[in-house]
């Protein structure tokens, strides 16, 4: 199976999740910016709002790629103790890192979602996608985060994975949905014709569309 692009691969997705289609509890979140594209399709099918959830790595400072915590959409902070502790990270210095990335998430959310405010994930279902996992890192930061939300369940959705990252994610949520588990497994591209990058207008647009679009289904309900 190869995806033509990110839309085919949303709307195949959602095929699979269809037994949460027209719940009230359901709330799609996409990670940007290709898992937005993906998680369009999905809260489309399932008659479910969609939002973006931004996650910033907290990295230790002259050696960044080391993550010492993240933070994510709605002022979320999650952290690494056995990092903190054998890098000697000051709280000024852990203080001086959460405030940098909260602000480039506050920047980027207020790019994306034209002011609207953020959805409220407590007592929810939450379908959180994106357009493939490599290693899960963003994605396993995300979902750390998004406990400290107070969701109901956490399901992990995307279109292609190797099947390590989903077994370790298996045990990590509430239910993962994984089209397709190439092995060997090079890059998430490998799994689409077109894997063009994804720019903030279109997300912008996509949350603008399904904002209206649900707004919508609510008049009508």
């Amino acid at each position: 199976m190869t995806f033509r692009n990110r839309k085919d691969a949303g709307e195949r997705l959602a095929k699979k999740l269809m037994r949460h289609a027209g719940k009230p509890d359901v709330l799609v979140l996409g990670l940007p910016r290709g898992g937005v594209v993906v998680a369009y399709e999905v809260a489309h099918a399932l008659g479910a709002p969609l939002d973006a959830f931004l996650v910033r790595k907290l990295g230790v400072p002259g050696h960044e790629e080391l993550a010492m915590g993240a933070v994510a959409s709605g002022g979320v902070r999650v952290l690494n103790p056995d990092v903190l502790r054998s890098a000697g990270i000051s709280d000024a210095e852990l203080e001086e890192a959460t405030a940098r990335e909260l602000r480039e998430i506050a920047r980027r959310e207020s790019a994306l979602r034209g002011g609207r405010p953020a959805p409220d994930a407590r007592g929810k279902t939450v379908i959180i996608v994106d357009d493939g996992l490599a290693t899960g890192a963003t994605m396993r930061a995300a979902v750390q985060a998004l406990r400290s939300l107070g969701p109901e369940r956490i399901i992990v959705a995307v279109p292609t994975a190797p099947p390590d990252t989903v077994a370790e994610f298996q045990r990590e949520v509430d239910q993962v949905v994984c089209l397709l588990t190439p092995w060997p497994f090079f890059a998430v591209g490998g799994s689409y014709y077109d894997f063009a990058q994804t720019s903030d207008a279109e997300v912008r647009d996509l949350l603008g569309r399904a904002a209206l679009d649900h707004a919508k289904e609510d008049s009508m309900a």
